[in-house]
């Protein structure tokens, strides 16, 4: 909790600068950023963010998109897809920046045939600016923790052969990768859920939360900064008219 703590700490030092009417939002914003540390929350999402997973995908580039989904995903099929996720089924995590914008989104979906229901295929996809943090890899591990727990035998990953960042995640974890052409399917079997497991998740959920909140806050806070710098500068504008 020393993470959110130092969060709050910053963000309280911040409000305290409201005090100071010469003080620009800026530097505000570079004083909170000393408190940002190599931390990834990953949240559960669920219903509600939805639209945010749909503008997430439509923000991916088209050669992004072709490796995500394996083809060349129009605005139109990427629509019809977020609009089939099923988050009670599946379990969809997602990485928030400080302006609650999802830069990062996986999707484990369970198995829809009955002979295979403990077999989930993963997906993901992360924003270009977002690159070489790993995030892929920490939503991989994120998934992986509760399909264990959740008593998936087998996680999967159906990608292009040439999508070689989500062929590198599967065989860092452990995957066998067997390639056909230009598609390629990494199978990765899972243990059995264990004390440690079911604690790495709960830990992991409470820290997402606790982080969300944290944003959620901060965001109301900068925007009502915002208001009342722009209050501030509309007075000063009426009194500067009015002065001799």
């Amino acid at each position: 909790m020393l993470l959110f703590q130092s969060m709050l700490h910053e963000l309280w030092h911040a409000a305290r600068a409201l005090l100071h009417p010469h003080l620009k939002t800026a530097d505000l914003q570079r004083h909170i950023s000393h408190a940002a540390v190599a931390v990834v929350p990953i949240r559960a999402l669920a219903e509600r963010h939805r639209k945010s997973v749909l503008s997430h995908l439509l923000e991916l580039p088209p050669e992004d998109r072709y490796l995500r989904f394996g083809y060349a995903a129009q605005d139109s099929q990427i629509e019809r897809y977020a609009e089939g996720l099923d988050f009670v089924k599946d379990k969809v995590f997602g990485i928030f920046d400080r302006r609650l914008r999802l830069i990062a989104v996986a999707h484990l979906a369970y198995s829809q045939d009955s002979h295979f229901e403990t077999c989930a295929e993963f997906g993901v996809s992360v924003l270009s600016h977002a690159r070489s943090r790993g995030l892929g890899s920490k939503l991989f591990a994120r998934a992986q923790v509760h399909a264990t727990n959740d008593r998936i035998s087998l996680m999967f990953i159906h990608a292009l052969s040439e999508n070689t960042a989500m062929l590198k995640i599967a065989r860092r974890a452990g995957a066998t990768v067997e390639r056909e052409g230009s598609e390629s399917d990494a199978y990765l079997r899972l243990p059995a859920p264990s004390m440690h497991t079911r604690m790495s998740e709960i830990i992991d959920d409470q820290i997402a939360d606790t982080d969300y909140r944290l944003k959620v806050q901060a965001k109301q806070f900068w925007e009502i900064l915002a208001d009342v710098q722009e209050v501030r500068r509309l007075t000063q504008d009426a009194q500067s008219k009015v002065s001799p």
